[in-house]
């Protein structure tokens, strides 16, 4: 199978839209049953992601399902924001510190996928890592799924961060040479 990563168009979000209510599925199945409430992410924060430059979406060719108008063979499985910093939320770190704090870097957020689309987070750190040489991400106590994920790929635990909301959040950096 073959697999794309391509920024999100508008003609994408009610794909998008579908991929993000399969995420909040694996994540209640999970046990994590209070990250990404109702109503988030919502279509203008997916929408704001575009408009950055920062909203992709992940394609496989060989699935099946519902499949993307610009391309009949490949159905979007998968979607993220990729962004530039500075971002607001890291200005502050609590118990623990950044990796690095002077460098400029991306964060990602918003990572979701189908549950049978296997290999998402490895698709899009090898993205990432094409882009951008330092890498911080953030997710929610209870998402051990992503929790996981994170550190199989080297990311470092570096702390405390929180939201706009004032949510917490488990903050994480790498930073490849």
């Amino acid at each position: 199978m073959s697999r794309t990563i391509r920024e999100a168009r508008p003609t994408d979000l009610t794909e998008i839209m579908k991929v993000m209510d399969a995420a909040k599925k694996i994540m209640r199945q999970d046990g994590n049953m209070h990250q990404w409430g109702e109503g988030y992410p919502s279509m203008d924060m997916i929408t704001a992601d575009m408009e950055r430059g920062g909203g992709f979406v992940i394609e496989d060719a060989a699935a099946t399902g519902t499949i993307h108008e610009a391309n009949p063979c490949s159905k979007i499985v998968g979607y993220f924001a990729f962004l530039p910093s500075p971002e607001p939320t890291y200005n502050r770190i609590y118990e623990g510190n950044w990796t690095d704090d002077v460098l400029p870097y991306h964060v990602v957020h918003r990572i979701a996928s189908y549950p049978d689309a296997h290999g998402i987070f490895a698709s899009i750190m090898d993205f990432c890592f094409s882009h951008d040489s330092n890498i911080r991400i953030d997710t929610h106590r209870d998402n051990k799924i992503m929790q996981y994920h994170i550190r199989k790929h080297g990311f470092t635990y570096c702390g405390i961060i929180y939201l706009a909301s004032g949510d917490e959040r488990l903050a994480y950096q790498k930073m490849e040479e």
